[in-house]
């Protein structure tokens, strides 16, 4: 397996987890580790063979997905999630907690290079935001914020939910307030994908939106957060 330092093409080598789901930059994912070659990722991020504690993940583009074998089961574009808590079970599962760290384009798939999956990659940045838009920025944050706040109180209890802390950046404010949020894989996944800002928080003011008016007219709501990460905690298929 290669060290992951990038090389003269720009790419580097990450070890991949598929996974079920899409994970945004900065939000925490947990897991609960049991396959053998993922109980060994494991294994190589504690004990710091994987550089930096970080692997990949990449959402499968099917639930009918058994084992990842190629680029086409899988979407273009994964998020990388750096190690943060590990407690190894008597079985020798592993219950983990990661956070998303910073956005990659799968470019090939190594099934040989290591017990578990390693892909090539190149880094996925956003594009600059255009000269003169910090006043329409700041006035789509504000709107974005107002559609997340009108969805947690329709989705949570009012100690369940926080905002993002008023510093945020805006390239980081649309995943911050997703994060918490019950949204369907396909908008996750177009969220991750959006590289221009303001557009990203567009999106997903546009999505709470959507998203409160559904809860507000089947007058249901979803488990609590906590519960919910219990109830939903991805889990390795391959």
């Amino acid at each position: 397996m290669a060290d992951g330092a990038g090389d003269s093409t720009g790419t580097t080598t990450l070890p991949l987890f598929p996974l079920q789901t899409v994970l945004l930059p900065g939000a925490h994912l947990p897991l609960h580790i049991f396959e053998p070659r993922y109980r060994q990722l494991t294994v190589d991020l504690v004990t710091g063979t994987v550089p930096d504690q970080e692997f990949g993940v990449i959402a499968m583009r099917t639930s009918l997905t058994r084992e990842v074998t190629g680029l086409d089961q899988v979407h273009a574009i994964g998020c990388t999630t750096r190690l943060r808590e590990a407690k190894r079970l008597p079985d020798g599962r592993f219950d983990v907690v990661t956070t998303g760290q910073q956005r990659f384009r799968l470019l090939d798939i190594d099934s040989e290079a290591a017990p578990y999956l390693v892909g090539t990659v190149e880094w996925v940045s956003d594009d600059p935001l255009p000269r003169g838009s910090a006043e329409a920025g700041a006035r789509m944050a504000e709107v974005a914020r107002g559609a997340h706040r009108r969805y947690c109180r329709s989705a949570w209890e009012h100690d369940a939910w926080t905002e993002p802390p008023a510093d945020t950046s805006m390239a980081d404010l649309a995943y911050q307030l997703a994060a918490d949020c019950l949204l369907p894989m396909d908008d996750r996944q177009a969220l991750l994908e959006q590289t221009q800002p303001l557009r990203r928080l567009r999106d997903v003011c546009r999505l709470l939106t959507r998203e409160t008016g559904f809860l507000t007219t089947l007058r249901a709501v979803p488990a609590p957060p906590a519960e919910l990460s219990a109830l939903t905690r991805p889990a390795s298929l391959n």
